[in-house]
């Protein structure tokens, strides 16, 4: 397993990308840092080749074009783990945060976070939110390292949803942050950073 020379920044289904900037600015491993827009969220303009889910993940994986570190966040841990199982060789490492990951959440105490996220957000496209697909006898085939990152006050991925992934991957390290929301990863960057430089760094 090599160095990433990539770091490629999902943000959750809102699209924000300055999500990740005071995590991005205090890492200090890998090359370049990309903090990539969904086409139609966020400040994005929608493009007429993403209409879907699988139209994302394609978009996503072309921009794995050397080794890449994915750093997901709830919904973007989706699609870094379609992306990472599409094309795994391109892969290096995987930092997820507060994600189903794709595995179904029901039964773990999860608040339902998608009416409400579309009432609020009417303009965005709804096919992000739609997806219901049980990812969970993919997990055992990502073989990279993943960090997973969660806070013990999320109410809409709470920490049993880490653990079930962390048992289901074959090397993942789940992180608990005291006090941490669904935003931990924005809110408590200084925090995570040293945590996530030693896990970029491990070969």
């Amino acid at each position: 397993m090599s160095l990433p020379s990539k770091l490629l920044f999902l943000p959750g289904a809102s699209g924000n990308t300055e999500f990740w900037r005071p995590l991005a600015n205090r890492l200090t491993v890998g090359g370049s840092r990309v903090m990539l827009g969904y086409p139609g969220f966020g400040q994005e303009p929608a493009v007429p080749d993403v209409n879907s889910l699988d139209d994302l993940v394609r978009k996503v994986v072309s921009h794995m074009d050397q080794p890449t570190a994915l750093i997901a966040q709830s919904m973007g841990g989706v699609i870094a783990v379609l992306a990472a199982l599409e094309k795994p060789e391109r892969v290096t490492h995987l930092v997820l945060t507060v994600t189903s990951g794709g595995i179904d959440m029901r039964g773990s105490g999860a608040r339902d976070w998608r009416r409400g996220f579309l009432e609020a957000n009417s303009s965005l496209p709804d096919w992000f939110v739609s997806f219901e697909s049980d990812l969970t006898p993919a997990l055992e085939r990502i073989l990279q390292p993943v960090l997973l990152l969660w806070g013990d006050a999320d109410p809409f991925s709470p920490v049993e949803v880490g653990q079930r992934l962390s048992e289901r991957l074959p090397d993942a390290r789940l992180h608990v942050v005291s006090g941490g929301n669904h935003d931990l990863a924005n809110v408590h960057a200084e925090q995570l950073a040293p945590i996530v430089n030693a896990h970029l760094s491990r070969t």
